[in-house]
């Protein structure tokens, strides 16, 4: 994966009112930008959007800003993490049991999916692997190399405030030009995957999210083509071009015309029948760790 910033970028830095021209690194140390309301936030990604036309935005909610052994801002997909959320690296040895947990949860879902007769795409779901992994991803039922992001600055910041703290950060990355449904960069070693595009009717919850997902292109399908990435290498937070943080607890308060959005109307779970699919094949893995 490139890292983003080798051209010139801008960025909100704290302690600054305007954007600067800033590197990635600086952004990833920085303590993050603060906004009072969520039309502070949007003003400001809307002069992020006029200094960097080049970039297509999207968005990552989050409650903590989890650092490397950098202590820069590290986001990784969810099979490479450490156990706790931590800067160390997972061992070899629970990577491949990671990977090897991923192979089986996409043979179960294409088994349960096709049992029902009612849900448009098995073949597409047999044939391309990226839209397996975007739906046990999406859905929590096993870790993959994919990010989720969003294209929705709303989505994002009510996915940061679900549980109660006093500091809430969302994180602005910076993609290639969107072509479709699934956008390819060699150039930038990504593949950004756009789930409305690719995931069945029937799958109401990425829908609502105005979900995507990040993955590195080529993608890395086991525990063999990992080893042939760096570490560093496999961390989204090289496409940083801003990372702002605010107080929950006020944030939506100050922001009248744009009420935080409950997590049900985020997760439609009663009504998504691929959630009790999810529920099935998570029973019939083994431990996650």
């Amino acid at each position: 994966m490139e890292t983003i910033g080798k051209r010139e970028i801008r960025s909100f830095l704290s302690g600054q009112d305007t954007p600067i021209h800033a590197t990635n690194t600086q952004i990833r140390h920085d303590a993050g930008h603060f906004v009072h309301s969520y039309l502070d936030l949007a003003k400001k990604i809307a002069e992020l959007h006029f200094c960097n036309p080049q970039y297509v935005f999207l968005f990552r909610g989050q409650n903590k800003d989890y650092k490397n052994n950098k202590k820069n801002t590290s986001l990784k997909p969810s099979i490479l993490r450490s156990k706790n959320g931590g800067s160390e690296l997972p061992d070899d040895a629970l990577l491949e049991k990671r990977f090897l947990r991923l192979a089986n949860a996409e043979k179960l879902l294409v088994d349960n999916y096709g049992q029902n007769t009612n849900f448009e795409g098995g073949l597409k779901l047999q044939r391309q692997r990226v839209l397996r992994w975007a739906i046990l991803q999406h859905y929590e039922i096993c870790d993959t190399p994919l990010l989720d992001i969003t294209q929705s600055l709303h989505v994002a910041g009510s996915f940061a405030s679900e549980k109660p703290a006093d500091q809430a950060y969302i994180f602005v990355l910076g993609v290639p030009q969107l072509n479709g449904s699934l956008t390819a960069s060699a150039e930038a070693g990504l593949q950004i995957v756009r789930l409305s595009g690719i995931c069945p009717p029937v799958a109401l919850r990425p829908h609502i999210q105005e979900g995507y997902l990040l993955g590195e292109y080529p993608d890395m399908p086991d525990f063999v083509q990992k080893s042939l990435y760096p570490a560093y290498e496999v961390d989204f937070g090289r496409r940083l071009i801003a990372k702002f943080r605010f107080n929950p607890n006020t944030f939506w308060a100050k922001s009248e015309f744009f009420p935080n959005i409950h997590r049900s109307a985020l997760y439609p779970d009663a009504d998504d029948p691929l959630c009790d699919i999810a529920e099935k094949i998570k029973s019939q893995l083994p431990s996650k760790d």
